[in-house]
């Protein structure tokens, strides 16, 4: 009688409502439920927590995950070094750090076996050698000589490669690559171990910058937004160079005893950096008048002369004659119309220049977006006027150009390489390149 005010349709709802909760009811889905969960709680000790739903009165604004800067998979971008406290990795602590790899606290074995590995193949004396340049022909084969196979790929790190350096050893292949949260991996690519790889996190932020002490590889210098360390094998330590409450961006070494280093801001000055003088301060800070400085480069030869680029601007000042204001340049390259992204002399003579810049030029695609690392184009240590950088073109490659913009060849390969190669390194002395991609994985040729 309740219900004879409804109509015809929701009375004959209300009946297969009723119906349906008898029915189910019969099935007992209930207790079968509870048997599952019983089951499940026995076999897994160790259950995620869901967070708490927010309560129904609250406002919940919908954002777009562009808007959020947040990619994909709910990472968190970091397209520019975030300011200290910003970031959602943990916070590594000022002042040496232990060079300890994650997770492997208990396992000192594993770790010391790792380490006099990087030490013994740092103790061959480093004997200066004259770059002897080959003919192009013979480049180009050496170059073809050079293949990818399945047991020289490794994941290294966990996020997006953000920077690369390899060991000169000519006896091992080990190669050191950053990531955006802070980690270095280490990867003896001669290993064929899981072990081969250790990841350490000296630094908290995006790690932009990273070379291995010219004058003694047994030192590993990094680079984030925050300071500069060195990763000293022989004390198992990453001490403390510089830090800084401004952003830095790169750094290069002054000097062959790698004892001073001439250091950029993303805000656009320099420092100078002397490893000698005890605290964590710079001895000089200079406005060169960027808006952004992402690269320096000191010249191979005249190593009073760097070169920094950022923005539009790629300039070659004297660090001889650097104040803190009013600084003007030796030299600049014009031209360019959107943001550079790295600058670098050649190696032999320093008489040639390669920049990328998001203008495309050399008819090469540079715009890998918000999701990759910006391309860097590197020359090749033991050729003058040939230069190494990623692509976006498929299939997937890495290209090697000559100076006169003419394509020499294209490292790839079908089977083992599906991604975009930002980062890359090259051997000083052998015929190895390593190219980093956004997953942390590198892929040595």
């Amino acid at each position: 009688d309740e219900y004879s005010q409804l109509s015809a349709y929701e009375r004959k709802r209300l009946k297969n409502i009723t119906e349906n909760a008898k029915f189910f009811a019969a099935l007992k889905l209930h207790e079968s439920a509870a048997r599952l969960q019983q089951i499940a709680t026995k076999r897994q000790s160790h259950v995620t927590k869901r967070a708490k739903p927010k309560k129904a009165d609250e406002t919940v604004r919908r954002r777009s995950m562009r808007l959020q800067r947040v990619e994909p998979l709910g990472i968190p971008m970091l397209e520019m070094p975030a300011q200290p406290g910003a970031e959602e990795y943990p916070e590594v602590p000022a002042g040496p750090l232990p060079m300890v790899p994650e997770g492997q606290m208990g396992n000192s074995k594993l770790t010391e076996d790792f380490l006099t590995t990087w030490m013994k193949i740092s103790e061959v004396l480093l004997v200066a050698t004259t770059n002897i340049l080959m003919m192009l022909s013979r480049y180009q084969d050496s170059l073809n000589s050079m293949v990818l196979s399945e047991h020289n790929i490794k994941k290294v790190v966990k996020y997006r490669v953000s920077s690369m350096a390899i060991h000169p050893s000519e006896s091992i292949i080990f190669v050191a690559a950053g990531d955006k949260s802070g980690q270095i991996g280490l990867w003896n690519v001669n290993s064929k171990s899981e072990e081969g790889a250790h990841v350490f996190i000296p630094h908290s932020y995006l790690v932009s910058c990273m070379h291995f002490s010219p004058f003694n590889p047994a030192h590993l210098l990094s680079l984030s937004s925050d300071s500069l360390r060195c990763g000293d094998v022989t004390r198992a330590v990453f001490d403390e160079i510089c830090r800084s409450e401004r952003n830095l961006s790169s750094f290069d070494f002054l000097e062959d005893n790698a004892s001073t280093a001439v250091v950029g801001y993303w805000e656009g000055d320099i420092a100078i950096v002397d490893r000698r003088t005890p605290g964590t301060s710079s001895e000089l800070s200079a406005d060169i008048g960027f808006r952004r400085t992402r690269t320096v480069h000191v010249h191979p030869v005249n190593k009073q002369y760097f070169i920094a680029a950022g923005s539009v601007d790629v300039c070659v000042y004297d660090v001889r004659y650097l104040k803190a204001k009013g600084n003007k340049p030796v030299s600049s390259l014009k031209g360019h119309t959107k943001s550079v992204a790295s600058a670098y002399f050649s190696p032999v003579t320093g008489n040639r220049v390669v920049t990328v810049c998001a203008d495309d030029k050399l008819s090469h695609n540079n715009n890998t977006g918000r999701w990759l690392t910006r391309f860097r184009a590197i020359w090749d240590p033991k050729q003058e006027d040939c230069f190494v950088v990623g692509s976006m073109a498929q299939p997937r490659q890495i290209e090697v150009f000559q100076d006169t913009g003419k394509l020499l060849h294209s490292f790839y390969n079908l089977d083992c390489l599906g991604s975009v190669c930002s980062i890359n390194v090259v051997h000083p002395s052998k015929n190895i390149l390593v190219g980093g991609n956004s997953s942390g994985r590198l892929h040595v040729f």
